[in-house]
């Protein structure tokens, strides 16, 4: 019974936060819709028009992966059902807008991350194909892989498992394979492949730990760990495991440094 009521407790606390986020959102947008009219159209059809956080996040992902043969309303209908059904997908899709704005100077406000950043449009995408390979849906899942790497240019296996508040700044070349691993608070810059040696089977792909950051056009290869608060630095090739807090640079990567445990999670 009382395991009962902390379930129901959280899953007010989730729905007092998504409330609170739409109302930001319709706040943000009726601010830029007066400041750019010819933007005022799109502000409606992608906030402003929706009653709830999921439903505003399946409309701007389904106007932005849609094609002649995955119509909007299809893919629409299919994340809305797995972000109201799937509180895990939704509670992560807030932590990644949380994260852009906190970790992205350039980030203006938390609208702008839903409406324009296709690195948290590639996070969410990845969260709902994830959530239908789960549920046995493989072929829709892996439907999804491949047109988010043809339409944003990124390539995230839905077998991989994604943690809360993960950041993927640009997110051009981004490639996670299959059986990756990613903690929480993350951030993987442009061009960053997390993939395998070519000479494994099985579990074969990288894990990555909480408060990490992985440089741009870093190449990280195998089943190795990279530990809580590690650095790899820009242009790294990382072969061996990194220690937790550690930073590595180089090719293949050496360390090169230490950070310090208690300021990790700030400035990943």
């Amino acid at each position: 019974l009382l395991l009962l009521l902390l379930l129901l407790l959280l899953l007010l606390l989730l729905l007092l936060l998504l409330l609170l986020l739409l109302c930001t959102f319709r706040r943000e947008a009726q601010r830029d819709a007066a400041a750019e009219p010819l933007l005022s159209s799109f502000l409606y059809a992608s906030i402003l028009a929706h009653d709830s956080f999921e439903r505003a996040l399946a409309f701007v992902l389904s106007a932005r992966l849609h094609n002649t043969v995955l119509l909007p309303s299809q893919l629409f209908d299919t994340f809305l059902e797995v972000l109201l059904t799937q509180p895990d997908v939704t509670a992560g899709a807030m932590a990644d807008i949380e994260a852009c704005a906190q970790r992205d100077p350039a980030c203006l406000s938390p609208s702008m991350a839903l409406l324009h950043y296709k690195g948290y449009h590639s996070l969410q995408t990845h969260r709902i194909s994830s959530a239908l390979y789960r549920q046995g849906h493989r072929v829709m899942a892996l439907a999804l892989q491949s047109r988010l790497s043809e339409a944003l240019g990124v390539d995230i296996h839905p077998g991989a498992q994604l943690g809360q508040g993960v950041f993927l700044d640009h997110a051009c070349g981004v490639v996670i394979g299959e059986t990756a691993v990613i903690g929480n608070n993350v951030t993987i810059m442009q061009g960053v492949t997390l993939g395998g040696t070519g000479k494994e089977i099985g579990d074969r792909h990288p894990k990555i730990a909480d408060n990490v950051l992985v440089g741009a056009c870093s190449t990280v290869l195998g089943n190795i760990a990279v530990g809580e608060g590690a650095l790899i630095a820009p242009g790294s090739l990382v072969l061996k495991p990194v220690p937790a807090f550690a930073m590595v640079a180089g090719a293949p990567a050496k360390q090169v440094g230490c950070r310090q445990p208690q300021s990790t999670a700030q400035s990943v």
